[in-house]
């Protein structure tokens, strides 16, 4: 179980660095700048969620 929470958390922060490098000012509307956070915020934890199950199939029955 704990090896699962450290996975999820790492991946989701290795999702939010992956999305900072994308510039998002042009597809979003001007002066929403809390909804463009929070699609930043939900995004990196969908991504961060698909990212850490991806790695536990391939993942030992053991750990």
């Amino acid at each position: 179980m704990n090896i699962k929470i450290y996975l999820y958390t790492l991946c989701v922060m290795l999702s939010a660095f992956a999305l900072s490098s994308l510039n998002f000012e042009k597809a979003l509307k001007k002066n929403k700048v809390v909804e463009a956070r929070i699609l930043y915020f939900i995004l990196s934890f969908v991504l961060g969620y698909l990212l850490g199950n991806f790695l536990l199939i391939f993942l030992p029955e053991g750990i």
